[in-house]
């Protein structure tokens, strides 16, 4: 809706002191913003007089009981177990709305991003191997897969019009397709030992989801009960509970009541009707014929959208703004002191670096060409190689996810701070790189009248 078409609203005292509050939310860079400030606080939390606050902070126990059931963990594990499998979730509604109808959901338009972010994981992953082959530290290879879309976008969204519209739509589909096989890596390689009877159980709980979703349920509510017994019941089983998540958004229905005509034909009518119920302008608080078509209205609309589309535009702020800069607070903190420059010369710190670094740029380029050159694929209008190669640089960001991976690859080990310190310079070398790249092929070029 253009402002033009935007009704009068009337202005009350408190949306003086809302409204910077929801520009701010409202700005696409402004999850990037917050993220990297956590981040920051982090850093310095960790390093101040208050450092032992921090650290005893994330370390403190918390415990939920009902009746005989209890479930106590620190509360470093209630963000990263609990907290993220929310961050998961609206991941899995985007991967399910890309499939069906975005950029994932033809195969030659998906051909691209989808070799993109192949090369994007595969390269680095090799490069981290390379640099800690027959160690220990060989688990974390997993970590330089990621790409923090947040981020990235954010670092899009400050360049304004010098990146075209189809750089973005690229780079969050490569994102799509990378947080796919970041899902599928933690699964299979980040899985400890089984509980059979808890997995089954799991499955009982996601089959009935299904079965909701077969029968036309669609209940927010239900959904997000039985998304919890399943998140229980994977937390027991010994697979990492954040994939309840995306599991359980496979399952949110992606249909609508009402099809596009008929919801143009019955909001026409319950606006006219509005108009013929009674006199503009006074309050329709005494106007029950006007309050029942307000109603019917807004029934309409409910059904006119999808639960998966009201899931993801609900719960997005609630990710971009609390849950992602919660869990970069509580994982971020880096000691800064005369290790650090030692620790970043280490195998695991090189490998995550170069692989989000180098191995980014060259997967996503060097993958993305592969698909053009043998007709898999078409670049789309508006983008060039250049870009191609600076969202390689910003792939490379991988923040939120490389922590989350570098947690279960090491977590309780020396080599955790390593990755931590190694995933922070990366990121911070990708991103400007990226900026820089971006910022030099110059703004895109409108087509003269």
């Amino acid at each position: 809706m253009r402002k033009s078409e935007a009704p009068n609203l009337k202005r009350e005292p408190v949306d003086k002191i809302l409204l910077p509050f929801q520009r701010f939310l409202h700005n696409e860079a402004s999850g990037g913003v917050l993220l990297l400030a956590c981040a920051v606080i982090a850093v310095v939390w960790a390093n101040s007089p208050w450092s032992e606050a921090y650290f005893g902070l994330w370390s403190t126990k918390l415990t939920l009981s009902l009746g005989v059931l209890s479930l106590g963990k620190p509360l470093l594990l209630w963000i990263n177990d609990g907290l993220m499998a929310i961050f998961f979730f609206v991941v899995g509604l985007e991967i399910k709305r890309e499939i069906l109808v975005g950029e994932l959901s033809k195969p030659r338009q998906a051909a691209l991003p989808i070799a993109a972010a192949i090369g994007g994981m595969a390269v680095p992953a090799v490069i981290y191997v390379v640099f800690n082959q027959g160690t220990e530290a060989i688990r974390g290879w997993g970590i330089p897969m990621a790409t923090d879309i947040a981020f990235a976008l954010g670092v899009l969204a400050l360049l304004g019009d010098r990146v075209p519209a189809s750089a973005k739509v690229f780079l969050t589909a490569v994102a799509i397709v990378d947080d796919i096989g970041a899902t599928l890596v933690i699964a299979i390689f980040y899985t400890e030992q089984l509980s059979l009877m808890a997995l089954a159980l799991g499955g009982l709980f996601l089959l009935l989801m299904i079965f909701l979703n077969w029968a036309g349920f669609r209940s927010a509510m239900v959904y997000g009960m039985l998304g919890l017994c399943l998140w229980v019941a994977l937390l027991k089983s010994g697979i990492h509970p954040t994939l309840a998540g995306v599991l359980g958004a496979m399952t949110i229905p992606a249909r609508t009541r009402i099809d596009g005509g008929d919801f143009v034909h019955a909001g026409r009518r319950f606006v006219e009707g509005f108009a013929e119920a009674g006199e503009t302008g006074r309050s329709i608080l005494t106007n029950a014929r006007q309050r029942a078509l307000i109603q019917a209205l807004e029934d309409s609309c409910h059904h006119a959208q999808t639960p998966l589309q009201r899931l993801e535009h609900s719960l997005h702020p609630w990710v971009s703004f609390i849950v992602m800069p919660v869990f970069a607070l509580a994982n971020a903190g880096v000691v800064i002191n005369s290790t650090l420059l030692p620790n970043l010369m280490e195998p695991v710190a090189l490998g995550i670096i170069g692989g989000l670094v180098v191995g980014k740029q060259v997967g996503v380029l060097g993958f993305a060409w592969v698909a053009v050159k043998t007709r898999m694929a078409d670049l789309p209008n508006g983008l060039r190689w250049r870009h191609v190669y600076g969202l390689g640089w910003l792939a490379g960001i991988g923040f939120t996810m490389a922590l989350f991976i570098a947690g279960l690859a090491f977590a309780g080990s020396e080599s955790h701070d390593v990755s931590k310190a190694g995933i922070l310079c990366g990121s911070l070398i990708a991103g400007i790189g990226g900026w820089l790249v971006m910022r030099r092929v110059g703004p895109q070029r409108r087509p003269q009248s």
